[in-house]
């Protein structure tokens, strides 16, 4: 049974600024997703709403996210989204296992 963890981020931008999600995301990503433990790191758009996305994460353990949640790059990252985003992001976490 792998102990991974999935996360859903929910993203809104301001009215005409998803492009800068867009921009910060493809520029932030391969750091990411070369970060020990990164095993998911995916952002697509909402259909018919240029401004809204969803974030697909997938972790190896609690700890690997604990690291990048710290991280250097994440930190200047979540100070730099406040200039184009509606609002904090909505983080799910999922649990471990499927219900059904």
């Amino acid at each position: 049974m792998s102990n991974s963890l999935r996360v859903i981020v929910h993203i809104t931008t301001q009215p005409g600024r998803g492009a800068e999600q867009i921009a910060a995301f493809t520029a932030l990503a391969p750091v990411v997703r070369a970060e020990p433990g990164c095993l998911q790191y995916d952002l697509h758009t909402v259909n018919d709403d240029p401004d809204r996305f969803v974030l697909l994460e997938e972790w190896a353990s609690a700890e690997a996210l604990r690291q990048h949640d710290a991280s250097a790059h994440m930190v200047a990252a979540d100070a730099a989204n406040k200039a184009f985003r509606a609002g904090p992001a909505e983080i799910v976490m999922l649990s471990p296992k499927p219900v059904a």
